[in-house]
């Protein structure tokens, strides 16, 4: 134990509390202190002196070499079809899969034209007050959603954008997306053609849901400032080839 973390036994008066304060130790720091600064500052004026008794240096020469331009038209800008950042910030739900033919809509996410509100959205996750606040700290900027239903089995698909102005964002939720979906037991997963870590998971082990018994397929990944989400449920095992398909097209949009 330090001294200064000494108690004072019983039966010690105030001279003994005395006795163990460190004193001699904190001056003897001060005394250090002191003579690393002096040492610094005789240093430094050492190093004055002998620059101040050399010849000065010759000066480089401030020419420099020619640079040769370029000669011949300029490219052309990309058009609002080639170029992502037009596409991006433009009407995020056109990015969005379309609803196959024959598909019912789907009442699973709770959009509105379309579009998914922060509030919402943070309501999908177990904790929704800490969810929304680690929301807002990422920069949440919007959410793009759609759904349909096909007999027993529901389809949801979210495009999520960030700002992404400190922090990539998009990025973490799709990993956070990985973390949590391979966790669950009896899980087979394939990667998103395409994508740098997009994967595409198949639970084969149903959990309760809604007060049913359904089967679920996930999948998670990212482009830029858009995380991509989606959900399959359904009451019958889900083959591998529904999610990694609806996985592969809607990465193709982006």
């Amino acid at each position: 134990m330090d001294v200064s973390e000494r108690p004072v036994g019983e039966g010690e008066g105030e001279g003994a509390a005395e006795t163990v304060e460190p004193r001699p130790r904190r001056r003897t720091a001060r005394l250090l202190t002191s003579a690393v600064v002096l040492g610094v500052i005789a240093g430094t004026c050492a190093g004055y002196l002998v620059q101040a008794a050399r010849e000065p240096g010759k000066l480089p020469s401030l020419s420099q070499p020619r640079l040769a331009q370029a000669r011949g038209k300029a490219p052309e800008p990309l058009s609002a079809a080639r170029d992502r950042q037009v596409k991006v910030n433009g009407d995020l739900r056109r990015l969005l899969l379309r609803k196959p033919a024959g598909a019912r809509d789907s009442t699973e996410d709770e959009g509105t034209d379309g579009w998914l509100s922060l509030p919402a959205y943070a309501q999908d996750f177990t904790r929704p007050k800490v969810a929304f606040g680690l929301l807002v700290q990422g920069q949440f900027r919007r959410a793009a959603t759609t759904g349909w239903l096909q007999g027993q089995r529901s389809s949801v698909i979210r495009l999520v954008q960030y700002r992404q102005e400190e922090d990539k964002s998009a990025a973490a939720s799709a990993e956070e997306g990985h973390y949590w979906a391979e966790r669950q037991a009896r899980t087979r997963s394939w990667p998103v053609p395409g994508t740098g870590d997009g994967v595409s998971y198949v639970h084969d082990r149903p959990t309760a849901k809604y007060g049913v018994s359904l089967y679920e397929a996930e999948a998670h990944a990212w482009r830029g400032d858009i995380a991509m989400e989606i959900w399959i449920y359904d009451t019958k095992p889900i083959p591998a080839s529904a999610i990694r398909d609806l996985a592969e097209r809607q990465m193709e949009r982006l």
